[in-house]
């Protein structure tokens, strides 16, 4: 699967545990929680303006995927973490959206 062509699927299945390190193989720099139910990335910025216009462009891809991450702000930092809600864990959507934030330039380094 392209998951950057893919689009989110509503009321999607949990995603085995056993498959998570092969789709987390594909979405570089994000890392799962504690309790395998959610994943994060942390992103580096020089300052507090390119943090918002990074937000915005994660804003954007949720909105076009309606699959929203939790995001905390800082003045030079964003973390974006996942979890499929609905299922309490995660699924394809989340890695859905964790490539395409990933292939957004503002999270180049």
């Amino acid at each position: 699967m392209n998951l950057l062509l893919a689009q989110c699927v509503p009321q999607t299945a949990a995603l085995p545990e056993s498959e998570l390190g092969d789709w987390l193989a594909q979405v570089p720099g994000w890392l799962p929680d504690a309790t395998h139910k959610a994943i994060a990335r942390r992103f580096t910025f020089d300052n507090y303006y390119q943090v918002m216009a990074f937000a915005n462009a994660v804003a954007e891809i949720a909105h076009a995927q309606d699959h929203h991450p939790d995001m905390v702000l800082s003045f030079n930092v964003a973390t974006v973490s996942y979890c499929t809600h609905s299922v309490q864990a995660l699924s394809v959507n989340d890695f859905i959206c964790a490539a395409q934030i990933n292939a957004l330039p503002e999270a180049q380094p």
